[in-house]
This record gives structure tokens, C-alpha cells and sequence, in this order.
């Protein structure tokens, strides 16, 4: 490739997808022909344990078949694996860069590493240009009347509903530009899964699709672990970015109120992660953060088993050990138990859902284990403490959740629960109670 010819760079992130993505719609607009990236980062590549990880493999594919369908239009997409500015440095030997487009995330590490690049690429005398495309809004586009973040979803949900108009939810044509690609006759190869020190996972991967059939009965089936159709499975395809969150929106708006609700939820939690970046490793509220907490590894080791007892936790625990999944609704218990009955802090859970989940994502992932805890914004107060036998009687009164994920459940092979649960309730209001009514004193 020569030199002569100015190119732009469009830097795939968490938005895998060809269609609809508006970073790449803007480069694709522009005055260069674009030759699209992806970096398999090895700052985040070391830190994942697991040289099988389902994600990776989810990544690898997606790559995949994106520079198949790149190369259909008779250009093709680099494939990198490396430190990130060093795969910059390379590229602008190699290639005329007047641009580089990419869309925003809103992680610390992912701020700090935009803001290298950007720094780099703009020494180069290039500029470093980033869209909003994983949110419907972002960082201040929705403020309180005072100008400030909202830190209670309500009041946000209602001032995203009333300013959530075709505007916000409709697509960038993308396919009317992809003449703008670089054309090469020469296609680079693909690398292997081995390449990145990773073997290919077994696990399978939910379709990209959603149910009209699923919208509509959403708000009434959601809450019940043993309707498999209840929900979509698709935070794995909103985490990478494979589908488009202003699709999914219009889905929602136009058959089910509560399914965009946590759509919204999930800006929310983005928004706050941007304003809030403490809330990675802190607590929202930082009296939360003196709670004595109990180090327990071998309780943490039976909640992270499914051993502790109780049939809901213990379900919800081993779906995600084996699929990397577990339904809202018992995530919502499984995280109360480990903060209120265990008495462990909830960063510890957080942690290993980080591992465990495919559709992992920081910002919500945060957002939700701090909920559970009480110690985040919009917090439930901390003596809402979830009753696992109750939960169970009223979310799976069948057991077939449990008969799938317990098969043992009724046999001596499995245990009395760990901690009673009036002894754990009481011994959580305790501690919190230390705290916080010092606190508000």
C-alpha cells in the first residue's frame, strides 16, 4: 500500500457490527477511503484467567465473520494483536493516516487508553475523532434541573422518555457509504485463536434476534428463571456491541415499556461510571466502605460452588459456572446473599461475575452488585434483605429451575443451609446498622 494516498482508520471497539454504528458511518462520510481495525489488546488479553474464555471466542468469531463481510466489498479489516499505541506507531509507518474514527466507552482504563491514542495520533498531525454509539445518551446529555448527574434512575428514566424522540432512535445508513472503503487487491489472513494464546471455548452463543412475541410478554413472564424465552439473552450482543442499541429501542418502545426501561437502566449505569468512576472499586456511597466486613474464603468458596443451601442461589450460581449466564432475577438474590447473609463485601462478587459472565459489563455490572449491597446510587435501602426460600417459592414454586441446576436437591448429597437465614438478616443489620446510624447522626 502506498504511502501517497491518505487513508482514514475506523477502530472497531465494542461495536462489532458493520451496520448502523456511527463512528463508522462518520469515517465512512468522509473525504478518505477507510480502512477498518480491530486490536486484540494484550493489556486486556493477560488479565483473563481462563485460556478458554467464552468472550474471546465470542470476539474472535465476530471478527471473523466482519472481515469476511469487509472483504465481500473488496477491502478488508486489520486484525492486530499487540499493546494498542504500539499497533498505532506500525500503522502510521505503514500507511498515510489523515484520521482515525472510533466510538466512545466510558471506562476509566478505556478514557486513559483513548486519550493516549489520541494524544499520539494528533502528534502525527492526523485527528482522533469519537462518536456515541453503545448509548442512547451519554455523559451530560441528561442532567437534573441543576445541571448535575442524576444518581436516582426514576427521575432519569422520566427525562429519557421525554426527550427520547425519532432523532435518538434512528439508524446511520451505513450501507449507502460502503463504497468509501479501501479497496485492496491483496487480503491479510486471519489470525488464529492460537495466536492469541487462547483455545476456542464450547460454550454457545445466544442468535442476535428479538421476539416480538418475547417483547409482549415480557413484563409479565421476566421474573421466572425456568421460562427460558422469558428474556432475550442478548446483553452479550449489547456488551460487544453486535447489535444496535437504537434498533433494540425501537423494538421496545414500540411493544414493551419495561424492556426499554432497562435499556434505560442500563445508560443509567453508564452515565454514572462516567461521572462516578470510583464506583469501579468503591462504594457509591462512601460510609458503605467502612462496614466491617466479614473474610470468609471458604463461605465465598460455597457461594461461588452453588453449595450454600439454598436451592434459588445455588441454581442461579451453577448456570452460571456452566453457560455464563444467569437471569436477572437471581442475580438480584444470589448478590443480596453474598452482602447480606455472608456478610461479604459485594466487590468480591463483582469480581467474579467480571469472570463469569459473557455479557459482563462494568458499568452495570457495578451498578447492580451495588444495588444489592444498598451501598450504591438509587440503592435499595439496606434493610430490604431477600428471603432465598421465598424467592424460590414465589419465582420457581415448581422447582424446575432448581430440578435442572440441583439435580441432588432432595438427596443427603446436599447441604443444610449455610447460614440461617434469620441469623444472617440479623447479623447483617447489625453490622450495616453500626455504620450507618452513626453516619446519620
Amino acid at each position: 500500500m502506498s504511502k501517497l494516498n491518505p487513508i482514514t482508520i475506523f477502530w472497531f471497539r465494542r461495536d462489532l457490527r458493520l451496520s448502523d454504528n456511527a463512528g463508522l458511518f462518520h469515517a465512512l462520510k468522509g473525504s478518505a477511503s477507510v480502512l477498518p481495525l480491530f486490536i486484540f489488546d494484550d493489556g486486556i488479553l493477560i488479565n483473563l484467567e481462563n485460556k478458554s474464555d467464552p468472550r474471546v471466542t465470542f470476539i474472535y468469531k465476530t471478527v471473523c465473520d466482519l472481515k469476511i463481510q469487509v472483504q465481500a466489498m473488496g477491502s478488508d479489516l486489520l486484525v492486530r494483536k499487540g499493546q494498542v499505541l504500539e499497533v498505532f506507531k506500525s500503522l502510521f509507518e505503514n500507511y498515510k493516516i489523515e484520521a482515525v474514527y472510533t466510538n466512545n466507552d466510558y471506562e476509566s482504563a478505556a478514557i486513559r487508553r483513548d486519550k493516549l491514542i489520541a494524544d499520539f495520533v494528533e502528534s502525527r498531525g492526523a485527528a482522533f475523532k469519537s462518536f456515541k454509539d453503545q448509548t442512547l445518551f451519554e455523559k451530560d446529555e441528561i442532567l437534573t434541573g441543576t445541571n448535575k448527574a442524576y444518581s436516582v434512575y426514576t427521575p432519569y428514566k422520566n427525562k429519557v422518555l421525554a426527550k427520547l424522540n425519532e432523532f435518538y432512535l434512528k439508524s446511520y445508513p451505513n450501507d449507502l457509504y460502503q463504497s468509501s472503503f479501501l479497496k485492496l487487491t491483496k487480503k491479510e489472513k486471519m489470525l488464529e485463536i492460537s495466536d492469541l494464546g487462547f483455545t476456542e471455548s464450547s460454550l454457545s452463543f445466544p442468535a442476535p434476534e428479538l421476539s416480538s412475541q418475547m417483547l409482549k410478554s415480557y413484563e409479565k413472564n421476566r421474573n421466572f428463571p425456568y421460562l427460558n424465552s422469558s428474556t432475550s439473552h442478548l446483553g452479550l450482543h449489547l456488551r460487544f456491541g453486535t447489535l444496535s442499541i437504537r434498533e433494540l429501542a425501537r423494538e421496545g418502545k414500540k411493544y414493551s415499556d419495561v424492556w426499554l426501561s432497562e435499556l434505560i437502566w442500563r445508560d443509567f449505569f453508564m452515565q454514572i461510571l462516567w461521572h462516578y468512576p470510583h464506583v469501579e472499586n468503591q462504594s457509591f456511597r462512601p460510609e458503605y466502605d467502612k462496614i466491617v466486613w466479614r473474610n470468609s474464603p471458604e463461605d465465598f468458596q460455597r457461594w461461588k460452588e452453588g453449595t450454600t443451601g439454598y436451592l434459588l442461589v445455588d441454581a442461579g450460581m451453577r448456570e452460571l459456572n456452566s453457560t455464563g449466564y444467569m437471569h436477572n432475577r437471581v442475580r438480584m438474590l444470589v448478590a443480596s446473599f453474598l452482602c447480606k447473609h455472608l456478610l461479604i463485601h459485594w466487590h468480591q462478587g463483582e469480581r467474579y461475575f467480571a469472570k463469569k459472565l459473557l455479557d459482563y459489563d462494568l458499568s452495570a455490572n457495578s451498578g447492580n452488585w451495588q444495588w444489592a449491597a444498598g451501598s450504591g446510587c438509587d440503592a435499595a435501602p439496606y434493610f430490604r434483605i431477600f428471603n432465598p426460600m421465598t424467592q424460590q417459592e414465589k419465582f420457581d414454586p415448581d422447582l424446575v429451575y432448581v430440578k435442572k441446576w440441583v439435580p441432588e436437591y432432595q438427596s443427603q448429597r446436599y447441604p443444610d443451609p449455610m447460614v440461617e437465614h434469620t441469623v444472617g438478616r440479623d447479623r447483617c443489620l447489625q453490622a450495616y446498622g453500626k455504620i450507618l446510624k452513626k453516619e446519620a447522626i
